[in-house]
């Protein structure tokens, strides 16, 4: 049985060198490993250890909030079986324009003219984009050619060549259109990249569009709506260990 950390969990019983699965709440800003290293740190001076097994089971880029499992101990062996879990998002597409990087984290390099695309258009695109897809993930990724990060090559200005990959969209609900904005829901399969599908999406309209939000609601049967703040929790568990110190 495992120990699940979420914002309603007594973690007085947990013993979290040994192991356990906290739910978090990413904030936007933060990257993935932030919140592990908030975690990480907060987990070894607390019960006074160099080290400490500590890893997430599925990067969210620095833009987008939500649920990011963290696990610790003997449950990062648990790491691959969340990592291919289905992902549910929420977000919203911006029409008209694209980054290199797909989404607001880069600046515009061009602009398109949206006034002959309607919403029926929209929606029945959007239909298109269900069911498995290979789907070329952004030059600006995580992903490595040659062991070196695809972003930094890009950022250098190097050539990336970067291969589809399989990957499946389980749904793709738009659930509000306000120009140039879209608002959507999805599910989908490990490895899939939002990013690429609002590009893809700009391009299927003869268009050009990129992702502004993004927020992962759910990985599994695990929903955001439990995840804790990983600021708090690191407040809760140096409190934890401090409580148990005095009681002594």
């Amino acid at each position: 049985m495992m120990d699940i950390v979420d914002s309603n969990s007594d973690i007085d019983n947990i013993d979290f060198l040994m192991g356990s699965v906290m739910l978090i709440d990413k904030e936007q800003d933060w990257t993935s490993f932030d919140a592990v290293n908030k975690l990480k740190w907060a987990i070894r001076s607390s019960y006074g250890v160099k080290k400490v097994k500590v890893g997430h089971a599925g990067t969210l880029d620095p833009m987008a909030t939500g649920l990011l499992i963290i696990c610790s101990g003997k449950m990062t062996k648990s790491i691959a079986e969340f990592q291919g879990q289905t992902k549910k998002y929420s977000g919203t597409i911006y029409l008209g324009a694209t980054t290199p990087t797909y989404d607001a984290e880069g600046e515009i390099d061009e602009r398109f003219d949206i006034d002959g695309i309607t919403e029926d258009m929209i929606i029945s695109v959007a239909k298109q984009f269900v069911g498995k897809l290979d789907q070329i993930p952004p030059i600006f990724s995580a992903l490595k050619t040659n062991g070196v990060p695809n972003y930094k090559r890009a950022r250098r200005g190097e050539a990336v060549e970067v291969k589809a990959r399989p990957i499946e969209i389980y749904s793709f609900d738009i659930t509000a259109i306000n120009l140039p904005e879209i608002e959507f829901v999805m599910e989908c399969s490990k490895g899939t990249y939002v990013r690429s599908l609002a590009y893809d999406l700009g391009r299927a309209l003869d268009n050009g569009a990129h992702l502004i939000k993004l927020r992962r609601e759910a990985i599994g049967d695990f929903n955001v709506t439990n995840a804790i703040n990983p600021n708090d929790l690191a407040d809760k568990i140096r409190l934890k260990e401090r409580i148990s110190a005095k009681t002594q």
